[in-house]
């Protein structure tokens, strides 16, 4: 870990960050680095990939692996005195099919690690997904408290539902948050494979062939290349995600998305503009295994976070797009370098 300060010096109250490596879970450890709070202890599960190089330019006090996260847990440690709580770390892959894999690392990890924070009296906060929504037919309202009608296209998304649906069926929902993320993208996510942004995607394209590709549309309703994203920067996604942890009156779900829905055309041409480049776009066949669990259309209705307080203004794509590109992924780096 990266610190400066003296051994066993802490301050502010202590942090778990839990997918700490990962994408979003870096960019906020990041964040609290940006405010001074370095009493992080950070929780994840270093594999074989290339996560690990988000983790250098951060400071935070101590590290934990998930298995022993749970270890300690189900002891009934405190962790150091924890009071606050960040679960990120998740399974997130959309294309996952192994669903007893995705039950036990999402939903039932998610609900021994809520239980444990209210024993305790730390604020849990956790993410949930935009991808509990399904293809949007019973609309995408966080102020509904009608969970139980919504329809998940994908293993991934259900897992993440069944939590959702957990909490509200054992009474703690009004106690913790969480978070339905919708399309994230930004600095720290090179790791993720197949995963990736299209910003990341298309750059890595774009560097090489100069051409961006994207899948056709299957429905008479959108053309190719239309169809719509709420395409959300991490950094606004951050700035949300801390201010409704520091809301202890602000609790339930929320969405956390810009509140404005794109086309894919949209974004790349953010990213050619970027560039200064000319746009090229050819579009290709969808994958058959992701036609019947494709989303044409999303969009966050931000309205219930608003209404809890919070006033910044999201950044546009074009300018989101233009710090990504020209401030990370040209010139090779990571938040906090």
């Amino acid at each position: 870990m990266n610190t400066d300060k003296k051994q066993g010096e802490e301050v502010g109250d202590r942090i778990l960050v839990t997918g700490g490596a990962g994408f979003i879970g870096s960019a906020l450890v990041w964040a609290l680095n940006q405010q001074g709070q370095e009493n992080i202890l950070l929780c994840d599960s270093l594999g074989c990939d290339e996560k690990w190089k988000n983790l250098v330019p951060l400071r935070y006090a101590d590290y934990i692996d998930a298995d022993d996260l749970l270890d300690a847990v189900d002891m009934g440690d405190d962790l150091g005195g924890v009071t606050k709580v960040f679960h990120l770390g998740a399974c997130s892959a959309t294309t996952e099919t192994d669903a007893a894999y995705l039950m036990r690392n999402n939903f039932e990890y998610t609900k021994r690690l809520a239980h444990w924070s209210l024993d305790k009296g730390a604020r849990f906060v956790y993410a949930s997904s935009a991808a509990t929504y399904g293809d949007g037919e019973q609309g995408m309202d966080d102020v509904d408290e009608d969970i139980d009608r919504l329809r998940p296209l994908n293993m991934y998304g259900y897992s993440k539902h069944l939590f959702d649906l957990y909490a509200k069926r054992a009474g703690i929902l009004d106690q913790i948050v969480g978070l339905k993320y919708f399309n994230v993208y930004g600095p720290n996510e090179g790791h993720k494979g197949d995963m990736r942004s299209v910003v990341d995607k298309a750059f890595g394209q774009i560097q090489e062939t100069g051409g961006v590709k994207l899948f056709k549309s299957y429905r008479d309703d959108y053309e190719d290349g239309k169809q719509m994203r709420d395409f959300h920067y991490v950094k606004d996604a951050i700035k949300m995600t801390l201010f409704l942890a520091d809301q202890k009156e602000a609790n339930g779900l929320f969405n956390v998305g810009s509140g404005v829905a794109h086309t894919w055309v949209d974004l790349v041409e953010a990213i050619y503009a970027a560039l200064d480049q000319e746009v090229k776009i050819e579009f290709i066949d969808m994958p058959e295994t992701l036609k019947e669990k494709y989303q044409y259309f999303t969009k966050a209705d931000i309205g219930k976070l608003r209404a809890a307080g919070y006033g910044d203004e999201v950044l546009a794509l074009k300018d989101a797009v233009a710090d990504y590109v020209q401030n990370y992924l040209a010139v090779g780096k990571l938040l906090g370098e």
